[in-house]
């Protein structure tokens, strides 16, 4: 007797899949991958048939996945990222979005220092750890803003948008004008200063060595 089509699975799905009780580390993947499916799948309105239509990925091997059953290959994942319309990354992500996540202005965290002379903003999602964050710094005329240090290893990566700033990094000064960038490891004392009598407009990148997820 033929088995029925809908509880078919093709010998390369099988092969790519891994099975469930594999390494350790799919204890996460698996679950956060269903879940970020279903919840996908849902949005779009879309049946495990229909997405099978669209995807090449069998109606079995889907419900496989979505239940957490088996972890994709990339192979089989780029195939219902193609389906879906979303980024691989979708699939990964421990928050609740479809690869594009949009940042209001007026919703932005922003941090004011005591003087109120240094403004920095957020250009990131801060509601989960990331290895890199993006931050607009506006720096009153004359104003400066003095850190301590931060972890080991991290960096940051600086860009003067608008006017002037001096940048010192431990006993050395380095002077930026606008569209000048500087690289150093911020795990050591340093200073943003604006030698101007006009607003500072900087973007910074952080950089941490690890994921901190």
């Amino acid at each position: 007797m033929n088995t029925p089509k809908r509880f078919l699975v093709t010998s390369e799905e099988a092969q790519l899949s891994l099975p469930e009780a594999s390494a350790e580390e799919d204890d996460d993947i698996a679950p956060r991958v269903a879940n970020n499916l279903r919840r996908l799948r849902s949005k779009r309105h879309l049946s495990l048939d229909a997405l099978g239509r669209a995807s090449g990925v069998s109606r079995a091997m889907l419900a496989q996945i979505e239940s957490g059953r088996s972890v994709p290959s990339i192979r089989v994942l780029c195939k219902i990222a193609c389906g879906l319309k979303v980024s691989v990354a979708a699939f990964l992500d421990q928050r609740e979005c479809a690869g594009v996540t949009l940042l209001p202005a007026r919703e932005s965290k922003r941090l004011v220092s005591a003087t109120g002379a240094f403004v920095s903003r957020a250009l990131y999602p801060v509601d989960v750890a990331h290895q890199n964050e993006f931050y607009e710094l506006r720096i009153s005329p004359l104003g400066e803003e003095h850190s301590a240090g931060h972890g080991p290893g991290v960096r940051e990566n600086l860009v003067v948008a608008q006017g002037a700033l001096e940048i010192s990094v431990n006993d050395e000064r380095f002077l930026l004008s606008t569209g000048d960038s500087i690289v150093f490891y911020a795990d050591q004392p340093h200073r943003y200063r604006n030698p101007v009598d006009s607003e500072a407009v900087a973007y910074l990148v952080v950089s941490h060595p690890e994921s901190r997820d």
